[in-house]
């Protein structure tokens, strides 16, 4: 189990909610499964976690699946019909009001959002006002231990080294006219991952000239372009450790195969990297300082960049993602554009920052990650981008 019960109980009085209600049907809420230690547990019921400002965590469990349940720190009462579920739960939140969940307002925050709404209903009911475990969440799930942390700058040396060689393969093979596609480079990369002890929930994207203008673009065997002299080329990669508990690190290069960038490619790319610099300052200077920073504030810092250069059209995703076990986390994103994320950014979580242009003919993106310590920040990826990498 993740989770500390006493440390919940803490940050519950902190914010004044007098309970955390955990609840999960057949995998609904990963974060509950997560959170709990019950990721592999073959449960197929109903189930609710429920965690009180004071007093003892309390199950409430299907009779049949009680011993999922068994190495938990918390009181378990069965139920096996739907009316004894409905009593029991009703006795488990007899004393308490303010009740979250997994659950966002309007669904700001999609990525917490996994509570139906039939239960949401059914507590209500009870005269519970159901709050956003959202907070929460990010406390309890997306701080990295210094083990993690640890985890993450290993990866990220050794991504690197796989970017490189990669990127001097991709040279040598072009300016040899050598037929090279983006899919083989891809595969080169996932080889290179599997010899440097790292592994990947998908692979990398190996993106050439208008492929590049689409930010999740895949190539694969049966559809992908070759690579050549003049091509813009641009690589996003994350990985982890095969080690228990690692946590990710993601990055985006782009790279120019020929000698001159062309004037439109480096305009754009002048403007990216300084969208990017404006959001790592920000957050630094506000962070350091102990100001409070929301995840929306760093997305709308770094999009005033890209609008004020005339590109605002083009730069169609959140400026960064929260980073964790998974690529993307479950802590506070950097995003005021396909959600207004509220979160405060806290210490001992990680996110990335990658603002992008994406036109017609090409698309720029850079990307690194940004740590944050008690009171300081640690820009990961080193080296960062300051140019376009000629090759």
């Amino acid at each position: 189990m993740r989770l500390s019960i006493k440390e919940v109980q803490e940050q519950l009085k902190a914010t004044r909610i007098d309970g955390w209600l955990l609840y999960d049907f057949q995998g609904l809420n990963p974060i509950a499964r997560k959170l709990l230690g019950l990721k592999e547990a073959m449960l197929t019921r109903r189930w609710f976690f429920w965690i009180p400002q004071r007093g003892e965590a309390q199950i409430l469990c299907h009779r049949i699946e009680q011993q999922g349940f068994e190495k938990l720190p918390a009181q378990v009462t069965h139920f096996s019909s739907w009316q004894e579920m409905e009593v029991g739960l009703e006795k488990l939140l007899q004393k308490s009001l303010r009740v979250a969940m997994e659950y966002s307002p309007h669904c700001l925050i999609p990525y917490v959002s996994r509570v139906d709404a039939g239960t949401l209903e059914m507590v209500r009911h009870l005269g519970k006002q159901v709050l956003s475990s959202a907070d929460l969440v990010q406390y309890f799930e997306a701080r990295w231990s210094q083990d993690q942390l640890e985890t993450h700058l290993q990866a990220s040396k050794l991504m690197m080294r796989v970017l490189f060689e990669v990127l001097t393969e991709v040279s040598q093979a072009t300016k040899n006219h050598q037929p090279l596609t983006e899919y083989q480079v891809q595969q080169s990369m996932l080889q290179k991952y599997h010899e440097q002890g790292l592994q990947s929930d998908s692979p990398p994207i190996v993106a050439v000239n208008q492929n590049s203008s689409t930010p999740h673009y895949e190539p694969s065997l049966e559809k992908s372009s070759s690579i050549s002299r003049g091509d813009v080329l641009l690589i996003d990669f994350w990985a982890k450790l095969f080690k228990s508990d690692s946590v990710y690190a993601d990055y985006t290069w782009v790279a120019f195969l020929g000698d001159m960038v062309p004037e439109s490619v480096l305009r754009v790319w002048e403007v990216v990297r300084e969208a990017r610099e404006r959001a790592v300052d920000f957050v630094q200077s506000k962070y350091t300082a102990g100001t409070v920073v929301r995840g929306w504030e760093v997305d709308r810092a770094t999009r005033q960049v890209i609008s004020q250069a005339g590109f605002g059209e083009f730069f169609i995703h959140r400026t960064g993602h929260s980073i964790g076990e998974k690529d993307h986390g479950n802590g506070a994103n950097m995003d005021n554009l396909e959600t207004k994320d509220e979160r405060v950014l806290i210490p001992k979580t990680c996110f990335s920052i990658e603002p992008g242009v994406y036109l017609p003919d090409f698309g720029i993106r850079s990307e690194l990650n940004i740590y944050l310590g008690e009171r300081d920040i640690l820009v990961t990826g080193d080296p960062i981008q300051q140019e376009i990498e000629k090759i």
